[in-house]
């Protein structure tokens, strides 16, 4: 049976961010995501997962300026020198949290142009090398162009190559089932293809992008999959609920934690 992970930049926006590890596990999840912790500070955060007895399974490294348009710096190569930046600000909310996997954002760039491809690849073997150091995990996330117009990486084929070619143990792929859907459907047998390859998943309805409980996709038949291809990991619930986030967990009441 999966085991779910709310993610709290989408779910439970009726509370502020750090009221929301409580809301989680209240509802009974034994653990979350989010994009970026970086608006609390490390100590907060980590006493909010510790009172809950969550895990953290995922975050974002900072993307740049997010509320200018940016969306991840590693395809633009005059953004390289900041990496470190990036990396540093990110690892004392690892340590805090104890999130084994961290997320790293391409950005917007021109997914034909061979600098912009260079600069990527060489940003993730960077940055994987030196979460390995740690003992973390770097998984890469190819997102749909609809939701995210400009975004280099987004083809489910190319980013599983570079990991293929780069070789790094602790490099994975992000396969978030809302973007595969999008960009490329055939969800099931890309689960079968990719798992070796796979370090997270996550989940949406679509084309909507709310709870896992109906349209295009049959949820049962893909949670019964994971199971099948043995996918051990938490499966991130990354969708914007229809309403107030509780009166939407009819799908995930058999798999609540009981408190």
């Amino acid at each position: 049976m999966p085991r779910f992970a709310a993610n709290l930049t989408m779910m439970f926006n009726e509370h502020a961010f750090l009221d929301r590890f409580d809301a989680a596990a209240d509802a009974g999840f034994e653990a979350v995501e989010f994009l970026f912790p970086y608006e609390a500070t490390p100590d907060e955060v980590g006493a909010r997962v510790s009172r809950n007895r969550l895990e953290v399974a995922l975050f974002n490294l900072p993307p740049g300026d997010w509320a200018a348009g940016e969306r991840g710096l590693a395809a633009l190569p005059e953004r390289a020198p900041e990496l470190d930046g990036l990396l540093d600000r990110a690892l004392p909310y690892a340590e805090a949290t104890g999130v084994r996997r961290l997320h790293l954002m391409a950005g917007i760039a021109d997914a034909h142009d061979p600098r912009a491809t260079a600069a990527y690849a060489a940003a993730v073997e960077h940055c994987a090398g030196r979460l390995g150091e740690r003992g973390l995990d770097l998984v890469l996330e190819p997102i749909n162009g609809r939701d995210m117009p400009g975004y280099f990486l987004s083809d489910f084929s190319r980013a599983a190559l570079l990991i293929q070619e780069l070789g790094l143990p602790n490099l994975k792929l992000q396969f978030d089932i809302y973007h595969r859907q999008i960009l490329h459907g055939d969800v099931t047998m890309a689960l079968r293809a990719m798992i070796g390859l796979i370090g997270h998943v996550q989940i949406a309805s679509v084309p909507s992008r709310n709870e896992p409980d109906g349209e295009e996709l049959n949820w049962p038949f893909l949670f019964e999959e994971l199971d099948r291809v043995g996918y051990a990991g938490f499966v991130g619930c990354e969708y914007r609920p229809r309403g107030r986030t509780v009166d939407g967990l009819g799908w995930f009441a058999p798999h609540a934690r009981k408190r």
